[in-house]
């Protein structure tokens, strides 16, 4: 356990890890208060799955901008501008709401301003880890603990925003949200960071996205881990879309039940970051990241099929724990592997398959689900994720030796 806190050394990171928690419970505590203000002014479901929608699809459009941008700027100014941006459509909101002239539109244009902010964040955000963090020996901590604010945030945020909206309302989650920007742009403004050089801008952006590519492409980790990134998003994340399903029909329950479920999924994403961040190196995650697919998509297969809710609440655990294995442990791989000039546009990829892909697949499943049933849908969702990762397995001797090789080069193994 000691070896998930040795990231905690570094000033930098500690300053970090406290602004991105305030920044990212701040964004979960406006996207439900967002989505409860839709349903409350139009009680639609169609409506309240737009707004899902457009906050999260521009990451598959925009995030490889915000890579190629983290490669050619300053990534400390980068984030200091996505959090301004942040601060000022939370605090638009909050306007409009509390002087009652909110409409409906304005909240699907304020949802679709913060999926492109999200789309520059995260990649800038993953890519300015590697600079908190001088010791490649302990950037795995750094990048499983990145993980875990997100998660964290999910899990904390929506039960915040239930409590704010109960005792107060929507426009203050709002508010709320607007005030944590504010405390991470000073957090990160006290930051000491060598300042970088300037990247050379004078390609075109067309031309830093190919170049992006091509060097991506020429990665055989990428290659074969990015595809089972996205697969395990498009066709295991949609569980959380039908989850409400399962907590009406399966189990009779409201939303304490639907807490009970997407609560233990989070539990289980969380042990799954904690497990990474012990881990005193990247050495050996490629075996990890094949068994996190087969357990995310076999467990999944069980919660499809399950009545019994002790036995749906550990398999979705188990699914949450598969998912982040998958996830986390590609982008530690990539992270320590990618040269930092290309740094920003590899991790905007990666940010298109784990968190880009989910929107599409929650799409597909709900439109599955509605011709086969949520529970048909999800198992057949387990189904194909298992077979990507025997897929992957039969690779495994092959991409095991590549990466060996390039820690060596790179001196993460010892000859």
């Amino acid at each position: 356990m000691i070896h998930a806190l040795r990231a905690f050394r570094y000033r930098n990171f500690r300053l970090y890890f406290c602004g991105q928690s305030l920044s990212l419970l701040g964004t979960w505590v406006q996207q439900v208060a967002m989505s409860w203000l839709v349903y409350r002014m139009t009680g639609s479901a169609f409506l309240l799955g737009v707004t899902a929608f457009a906050s999260q699809i521009p990451i598959l459009i925009f995030a490889p901008l915000g890579g190629l941008w983290a490669d050619r700027f300053d990534r400390r100014k980068l984030l200091i501008a996505t959090q301004a941006l942040a601060l000022a459509q939370a605090l638009v909101l909050a306007l409009l709401t509390y002087s009652g002239l909110i409409e409906v539109w304005h909240i699907l244009s304020m949802a679709v301003l913060l999926g492109i902010v999200m789309a520059t964040d995260t990649p800038v955000r993953q890519s300015f880890v590697y600079e908190l963090v001088p010791s490649k020996q302990d950037l795995p901590a750094a990048i499983a603990m990145n993980g875990f604010i997100q998660n964290a945030g999910r899990m904390i945020g929506p039960s915040v925003a239930g409590l704010l909206i109960a005792v107060s309302s929507e426009a203050f989650c709002f508010l709320a949200n607007g005030v944590s920007k504010i405390a991470v742009i000073v957090i990160v403004a006290l930051m000491q960071i060598d300042i970088r050089s300037a990247k050379a801008a004078s390609a075109s952006i067309l031309h830093g996205l190919k170049d992006g590519v091509v060097y991506a492409a020429s990665l055989l980790p990428v290659k074969l881990l990015l595809p089972m990134v996205a697969l395990v998003s498009f066709m295991v994340t949609p569980y959380q879309a039908l989850m409400p399903i399962f907590a009406a029909e399966i189990f009779k329950g409201d939303a304490r039940m639907l807490g009970f479920l997407i609560g233990a999924a989070g539990f289980g994403g969380s042990s799954g970051l904690v497990y990474l961040a012990s881990r005193k190196d990247v050495r050996g995650l490629t075996q990890h990241i094949v068994f996190g697919g087969l357990l995310a998509g076999a467990s999944l297969m069980v919660f499809a099929e399950s009545t019994l809710l002790w036995l749906s609440l550990g398999a979705i655990m188990l699914t949450g724990f598969g998912i982040i294995l998958v996830g986390m442990g590609t982008s530690m791989i990539l992270q320590t592997i990618v040269a930092d000039e290309k740094r920003g546009r590899v991790m905007s990829f990666f940010t298109m398959a784990f968190l880009g892909m989910g929107p599409l697949g929650s799409l597909a499943a709900g439109a599955l689900a509605h011709r086969i049933g949520a529970g048909h849908t999800l198992f057949f969702g387990g189904a194909c994720c298992v077979i990507g990762a025997a897929v992957l397995w039969r690779q495994l001797p092959r991409l095991r030796a590549d990466v060996r090789e390039t820690y060596l080069r790179i001196g993460v193994s010892k000859p």
